[in-house]
């Protein structure tokens, strides 16, 4: 079967929507003739024009403006911030602007387009170039956010956020880029707010995205080894979250563990377990736990950063504690 790598999945999700679609465009720091940071738009510009693939000045604050401009006047902007740390720059035209349009306007008017912006370690980019903001995007109403873990899933989210209504986050794990899958199945969209089941399992249930469903599926099999039979969910969209998936999981396994590569503290996993806590307690037969990055800036070290990044030897130990 022929080979996709995460990187070919994006690109061909952008190249498929703006042949669908001529009011797609794309938006960002060299997109257009250097093809992004990681090469993601490669190719558009020569096959689509400059018209459509504009390289944009250096200033995420501006960009994003014109991009909120652009939806509210017809276009389905795609924009690329390189970092997801640099999102701290693009706030206000996301959060005050295109999040609050459709609701300011008494539903009259959206804002279709889509953030994409890589976050994670595992590149050794440090404390400035490595943050998972995703949390606070899934805490502020009117955005969408998905995460990715797979090719398939990148390409399908990717799909499903260009023909969204109103504004979507795209969080892709840099340290995913070079993965790559065979395609036994024609590529498809892949609906916002639906859990993926990567794993089936008995005895707990792991809940995770992006990357760390990889470090989790990994923990699976060393516990497979233990005669433990952990289901793991890709939850692929965290705002909105498939709270049914894992309510479902966790009524047959009885046990959580919620796993991000992002800070433990106040992140998506606290959320996951609230609900979980309230909606699912007669379930639980123990603490639901989470697993994630201590409270501290991503370090450059690779040594520091392999310690930082929840591995699959934390989520064994989690596991232990809540099967004891």
């Amino acid at each position: 079967m022929p080979e996709l790598r995460y990187l070919r999945a994006i690109n061909q999700a952008l190249a498929d929507a703006m042949d669908a679609d001529p009011n797609v465009v794309l938006f960002g720091e060299d997109v257009s003739e250097a093809g992004g940071s990681f090469g993601a738009t490669r190719g558009l510009r020569d096959r689509f024009g400059a018209e459509r693939v504009i390289d944009t000045p250096i200033s995420e604050a501006a960009l994003a403006g014109a991009a909120v401009g652009a939806a509210l006047s017809g276009l389905r902007p795609v924009l690329e911030i390189m970092f997801m740390d640099f999102t701290t720059l693009v706030m206000d035209a996301l959060v005050n602007q295109a999040a609050k349009a459709r609701f300011m306007f008494g539903g009259q008017r959206s804002v279709p387009m889509v953030v994409r912006t890589p976050h994670g370690g595992g590149i050794g980019a440090g404390p400035q170039h490595s943050q998972c903001l995703e949390a606070w995007f899934a805490h502020v109403p009117g955005l969408k956010v998905v995460c990715p873990a797979d090719p398939a899933s990148a390409y399908g989210l990717l799909r499903a956020a260009i023909a969204d209504p109103d504004p979507v986050i795209v969080v892709e794990n840099k340290a995913l880029y070079a993965m790559k899958v065979d395609v036994r199945e024609r590529l498809e969209v892949v609906p916002i707010g639906r859990a993926d089941t990567v794993r089936s399992g008995r005895d707990l249930t792991l809940v995770s995205y992006g990357a760390a469903v990889h470090t989790c599926v990994k923990a699976a099999r060393a516990l497979a080894a233990e005669g433990i039979e952990a289901e793991v969910i890709d939850l692929r969209s965290l705002q909105p979250w498939d709270e049914a998936a894992v309510l479902e999981s966790l009524q047959h396994t009885h046990r959580l563990i919620v796993v991000h590569e992002a800070v433990e503290a106040f992140g998506v996993g606290a959320e996951i377990a609230a609900r979980m806590a309230d909606i699912g307690f007669d379930e639980l037969d123990g603490p639901i736990l989470r697993v994630g990055a201590p409270f501290m800036p991503v370090p450059f070290s690779k040594a520091l950063e392999d310690a930082y990044i929840p591995s699959a030897d934390a989520i064994v130990r989690a596991a232990r504690r809540v099967l004891a």
